[in-house]
This record gives structure tokens, C-alpha cells and sequence, in this order.
């Protein structure tokens, strides 16, 4: 059993190339995002947010599309020295790939762009107390991807108007991954 999941693996890794032909930037089959993910890089207009420390400087663990087409999310972070979890669900807009979210203000969570296989990037806007900020996050079915998909997400951060200064790596990064996850 071992020996298949580590071919699996490897077969998986050894495949890891980016296919803009497979890139699927509208009409999501959201139930595709569904399994486990891990946090390759970040993005902010606010780099306090999502740096060490900050609100935003969370690591996915797993999104779940649920049966009434609400996103969920679970997340793991560091607080006072201890591994916190914590779900987050995002609720359906008419909007395909679209959702919304109470969290420290009003949020808008958008699928930006995702080959489901490999990566998913999404686009956060919150605004609160007036204040707007945009968080743009790419996770992989991998702890790693290739340099291709982290230049995809440099480009994809440039449409938004945030360049190299505005990226953050949380590749083997996550403090929480020594504790299993």
C-alpha cells in the first residue's frame, strides 16, 4: 500500500507542469476545488496582513464545496505559540466562481483561476471601516510547485496591480505542518 501511494506520488510530482490549455478561468466546477491543499504564496496591498503575525497569514488545509453550494474553507494558524484550526464557510453569490464572507469587515471571495489538478488562485477584497485590501492566494494540491506556477501567480498578481514586493512565499513555511497538520 505504501509502495502505490508513493508511485502515486511521485507520479503526481513528475507531472507537475503548468498547461495554460488546462487553465479554466470562468465557469467553475467548484466541486473540483474540493480536497486538500497546501499554501504556496500570498499576495496584499496590506503586506502587514498577511505577513507573520498578521490576520490574513493563515495556511489551507482543505476547501470543501458544500451540497448548498457554499465554499468551505479550513485553515490552521499559529496563536500564542499553539496550532490553531478553524473553518471558515463562504456563502454562494449569483455569481459564478463568487463569494462572500463576514470577516473583520465585508468580503468578497473570487476564484481567480485554477487547473483543479495542480493549483487554484483566488482574490480577496475586504473592506473595513472603510479601508479596502486585496489578498490574492495561490495553493497547490502540493507542499510545492514548480517555478512556472509561482510566475503564473506573479503575473496574475500584476493584473491587480501588486508586484514582486507584494508577494509572500508560505512554502514550507507553515508551522503547524511539523504537528500533522
Amino acid at each position: 500500500m505504501a509502495l502505490l501511494l508513493l508511485s502515486l506520488w511521485l507520479s503526481l510530482v513528475s507531472a507537475q507542469d503548468l498547461s495554460p490549455r488546462t487553465i479554466v478561468r470562468r465557469n467553475y466546477d467548484i466541486a473540483r476545488v474540493s480536497g486538500t491543499w497546501y499554501s504556496i504564496s500570498m499576495a496584499s496591498d496590506d503586506m502587514k496582513r498577511i505577513e507573520e503575525n498578521g490576520d490574513l497569514h493563515v495556511f489551507v488545509q482543505s476547501i470543501e464545496s458544500l451540497e448548498d453550494g457554499r465554499l468551505k474553507f479550513n485553515f490552521h494558524f499559529m496563536l500564542h505559540g499553539e496550532c490553531v484550526e478553524v473553518a471558515v464557510v463562504c456563502d454562494r453569490t449569483d455569481r459564478n466562481g463568487e463569494y462572500t464572507l463576514a470577516y473583520l469587515g465585508e468580503n468578497r471571495l473570487l476564484v481567480s483561476e485554477t487547473d483543479y489538478r495542480l493549483f487554484v488562485t483566488f482574490r480577496l477584497q475586504n473592506i473595513r471601516n472603510g479601508t479596502k485590501t486585496q489578498v490574492l492566494a495561490l495553493y497547490g494540491r502540493l507542499s510545492e510547485l514548480k517555478p512556472s506556477f509561482l510566475h503564473r501567480f506573479e503575473k496574475v498578481c500584476k493584473t491587480y496591480g501588486l508586484g514582486p514586493e507584494n508577494i509572500i512565499s508560505l512554502s514550507h513555511q507553515d508551522p503547524c505542518y511539523r504537528y500533522g497538520r
